[in-house]
Parts: structure tokens; sequence; C-alpha cells
């Protein structure tokens, strides 16, 4: 039985190998890699020695075995990923600039990623946290509303909802996505957004404001404000920590507040406290950015407390 289950796109992503390459230019690309923001997400919560479940949809074909094959080494149960024998495997296409930013072009929409249903939640009763990613919600409608039908069901079970916002501008497609994403902010308990996304989703225009805002929600126990970086800054009802980021030499910064994620909660899940937590976050996160690919770098108990004891922290 997972402790931490999540509903969101599988995917692979095709990379250039360089920064600057525009990608409607001919050129070289790297990949496929095991990606999408909900896979990188749960794989390190499995590296971090916890029962996990990803519900999604790959194609019966190479893409979707190079997923597939990545979660069983790894110990994520695939036995609520559908495998379609009529569609392919949804794959992103990713370029990075010298400025740190980056485009994506997603073929997503008509990819079993975005198929999968609500499972039977009474097989799921001892799931601590149900993750979900805001680029999730904004692929497709229909696959929203059977995320926001799992989070229903699953919260009257007693399941906490940790919730990454993690926009991206190349899916919002419509205004309708705002009153899922309330929908999901109400029922969170651990929230897990960037300085743009909180702003957004209170429509505050300071951060002190945003976060009281975020604190009137009954369920809201942690707040962890991601800053790239920069950093993190943690928030309870009761406390504010700080926590930098571990010096790296870093290759790939693509997964790595993803990963932050899933060790933030795997942390949660073992009985830490927040700043522990953070810590074994931007460990995990630091251990991705130093790895070229988005699931990449050497995730483990053990790796990510050497990182923790071994590296300064940059605040």
């Amino acid at each position: 039985m997972p402790e931490v289950l999540i509903m969101g796109e599988m995917l692979v992503e095709i990379m250039r190998p360089d920064v600057g390459i525009e990608l409607y230019k001919p050129g070289l690309f790297k990949g496929p890699y095991p990606s999408g923001a909900p896979a990188i997400f749960i794989d390190t919560v499995a590296r971090l020695g916890h029962d996990t479940a990803i519900i999604g949809g790959v194609g019966k074909d190479d893409f979707g075995k190079s997923l597939l094959d990545r979660f069983k080494r790894d110990g994520v149960n695939c036995d609520y990923v559908l495998q379609s024998e009529e569609r392919a495997t949804g794959v992103a296409f990713v370029t990075y600039f010298s400025d740190g930013s980056r485009k994506f072009i997603f073929h997503m929409g008509n990819t079993p990623a975005v198929e999968a249903k609500m499972p039977d939640v009474s097989r799921l009763k001892d799931v601590k946290y149900f993750h979900i990613m805001g680029c999730s919600l904004m692929s497709n409608k229909d696959f929203a509303q059977e995320i926001l039908k799992t989070m229903r069901a699953l919260v009257k079970q007693g399941t906490k909802v940790s919730f990454d916002p993690n926009i991206r501008k190349e899916l919002l497609t419509d205004d309708s996505i705002y009153a899922v994403v309330n929908e999901v902010v109400t029922n969170t308990s651990v929230f897990l957004p960037g300085i743009e996304e909180l702003l957004m989703i209170t429509e505050e225009k300071n951060i002190k404001e945003a976060i009281k805002k975020s604190f009137r929600n009954p369920n809201l126990e942690v707040l962890a404000l991601k800053n790239g970086s920069k950093g993190s800054t943690i928030y309870t009802r009761n406390q504010v920590v700080e926590m930098g980021v571990y010096e790296v030499e870093q290759l790939d910064p693509t997964g790595a507040g993803d990963c932050f994620d899933g060790a933030f909660i795997a942390g949660l899940v073992d009985g830490k406290n927040v700043l522990d937590a953070a810590k074994m976050g931007a460990a995990a996160g630091a251990i991705n950015a130093a790895a070229f690919g988005p699931m990449e770098g050497d995730i483990s108990i053990e790796t990510v407390n050497k990182i923790i004891k071994d590296n300064k922290v940059k605040k």
C-alpha cells in the first residue's frame, strides 16, 4: 500500500545538449529521458525509501518502456498505470538559455498521459499524502476532473494533499483552470509554490500578505516557498525557517524543484521537522541539478545524508 500517491502525466524529455539552441533550428538532441513533474516527484520519494504509486498512462512503445523500467528499478508501483495500444507516450522537447530560462514544446494532448481515471480508492486507505502538480491540472480538462475526484475521495479517507502549482505557461489554455486550482488549494495541507505562483494564486502583490492569506485556509499546515537558486523559506503557523541551497556544480536544473518536493514530503512522512525535511529537499534538488536529465542524479537516503553532512549551504 503506498504511503505517497500521485496522479499525473508521464512522459519522456528530448533535450538540447547545450544552451541557446532554439527548438526551431535543426540540431542535435539528447534523450529520451524519463520525465514529467509527477514522475520525477514520485520517483524521488521511492528512492528515499517509501512505498509509492503513480496513476497515469503510457503507450506500449519504447518511450513507455523507458518510464516503466525506470519506475520498476526505483520501486514505484505502476499498478495504476494504463498502457495504450493505440496512443503513443507523451513527449516534451526542451531547450535552455544562458539566463536560466527554458522553452518547452509538449506533445501530450492526445496521449495516454491524460487518459487515466480515478482508481478504486478503497484500496488506498493508507495513503498519507496525495501530491498534485499544477501542470497535470492544466494538461487536459477531463484529466483535471479525474484528479479532483481522486483528491476528494482520498481526503474523505484522511489523506493529506500536497500541492506544487508548477505552472507552465505553455499549458495555460483558458481561465477554467483557476477554479480547479482553487479547489486544490482549499484542500491543501502542504503548499509548495514559487514566488510568482504564490502571488498569482493569492492575488496579492507582496509575499507577506500572500502568506497571511494562504494561512486563512484551515487545512494548510506548511507552506514551502521555493526561490530557485536562493533556496526556500518554510512557513508554518508558528515558525519561519530559511533554507539555502547546497553548493554543487550544476549541469541541468530541470526537475530539481520536483526532487525538492519529493524529498520534502518524504521527510514529513519520516516524521522530521520542517527544517530537516527542507534539508532533504535541498539535497535531493542539488543531486538532481548536478546531473544531466530531468530525473537523473544518484538520489538515495545515503547520498542525501552525505550532501547534508558534507556540503556547505549557500544562503
